[in-house]
């Protein structure tokens, strides 16, 4: 980090306004490599084509950077908030139900940015204080805990795909690699430690098949890929019932947009909430989630990873994630790497999984810790506690023949109602 200061700056990566030219691309190119490894990650946990999640994430930048004018240096890509509702949205209503929720999603985000330009953005700290937020991500994260352990153990649905032994084994070199590089790591690499564990557990499943003679990865995929290849689209349908049930899962990561905000201004010294303005980063987020379902891709949302590698870097031009945009939108283009994505073996993802679905439930953590004291007071606990057991239980509510409230989407309905009608807490 020190050696980086010392450097001779270079105006075009060092200026915090916008200044676009050839020499910014390899710096781009850097920064999509940081966000690539959880990009990727979300299309292939819930059946969405990488390559559209790829092109959706080039496209929501660039969307973002224009109504911000070109003032944030932020990428946005996928959004691990939304896997479960994506994946229960796709097993009860189909794919193009759900990527009409996500679109619907993302309009949320539009309405909220003009809340936030009527009544300040304090109102929606008022309306989602950490007592509803914190419980609601935690229920996210803990949501998945049987996904990750399933794909490490090499179990998809009732099929075993390779012996149990062999799934945990490569579940724990890619978990331990992870774990590592993201400990251990410095520099560039403390910041990619997703592509570290999945590539370490690539080469691990090629080792393990070579010497016991299972098959554990098959080529057949990357073979039979074109080099071009049009990202597979999907047209929405607007189904209320799934559009229901996600729209409250959009709580936590509305939230968590202000969070990123505060961070990527504290790294490039700009107040970032005051210009472009909160309203406005948040306006250019929902477009970028529902271009994004409207196309058939996850929804968006500003990486933390490329936020670190600015601070890293201290390539605060933003034009440099138009550079990243670009790269994300070309390679969508390329059929080998949709196919070589799809060789990656189910318990190396399950080990890297089992470690991102329970930071997740950290951060909700963290986010609850801001209550301090006043987490111990019987209202708050009230809240949390309803929050997380409707989430994880399984609680189902049916309303007329077409509409049902579950899961995450029913536990952020109890807590901002709750939040809304429980008294204050007597002193």
């Amino acid at each position: 980090m020190t050696a980086t200061r010392e450097q001779t700056p270079d105006p075009s990566l060092q200026g915090t306004d916008y200044n676009f030219s050839i020499k910014q691309a390899l710096t781009g190119a850097q920064m999509l490599f940081v966000a690539f490894g959880a990009l990727v990650l979300v299309p292939l946990l819930t059946g969405l084509d990488p390559s559209v999640a790829l092109f959706t994430a080039g496209l929501g930048t660039l969307i973002f950077q224009i109504v911000t004018r070109g003032q944030v240096p932020v990428f946005l890509a996928s959004s691990f908030a939304f896997i479960a509702p994506i994946i229960y949205g796709v097993q009860t209503w189909g794919m193009a139900a759900t990527t009409g929720g996500l679109a619907a999603a993302g309009l949320l985000y539009v309405v909220l940015s003009f809340a936030i330009r009527a009544f300040g953005s304090g109102f929606l700290h008022k309306l989602l204080p950490p007592v509803v937020v914190g419980p609601v991500i935690m229920v996210i994260g803990l949501s998945l805990a049987p996904v990750a352990v399933n794909m490490a153990t090499g179990l998809a649905g009732d099929t075993q795909i390779m012996p149990r032994n062999t799934a945990l084994l490569l579940a724990a070199i890619a978990l331990g690699t992870t774990m590592l590089t993201a400990i251990l790591g410095r520099g560039i690499m403390r910041i990619v430690p997703i592509l570290v564990g999945v590539a370490v557990g690539y080469i691990a499943a090629l080792v393990i098949g070579t010497i016991t003679g299972e098959s554990l990865i098959s080529t057949a995929a990357i073979a039979d890929a074109p080099w071009f290849d049009v990202p597979n689209f999907v047209a929405p349908e607007f189904n209320l019932a799934a559009i229901l049930f996600i729209l409250p899962v959009a709580i936590a990561p509305a939230i968590e947009h202000f969070g990123d905000i505060l961070a990527i201004s504290n790294v490039t010294k700009r107040d970032y909430m005051e210009k472009p303005g909160i309203q406005n980063t948040m306006l250019g987020d929902g477009l970028a989630t529902a271009a994004a379902g409207l196309l058939g891709g996850p929804p968006n949302t500003t990486y933390s990873e490329v936020t670190g590698a600015v601070t890293l870097t201290r390539a605060f031009n933003p034009a440099i994630m138009t550079w990243a945009a670009l790269f994300a939108i070309a390679l969508s283009f390329v059929g080998k790497l949709s196919g070589a994505l799809s060789t990656i073996p189910m318990p190396v993802m399950g080990g890297i999984m089992i470690l991102l679905f329970g930071m997740v439930t950290v951060v909700g953590l963290s986010v609850l810790s801001k209550l301090g004291e006043a987490l111990s007071e019987a209202r708050n606990m009230v809240i949390i506690s309803t929050v997380l057991i409707i989430g994880l239980g399984g609680l189902t509510l049916q309303f007329g023949e077409g509409f049902t409230l579950a899961g995450i989407g029913l536990s952020g309905v109890a807590g901002l109602v709750l939040n809304l009608i429980l008294p204050k807490q007597r002193d």
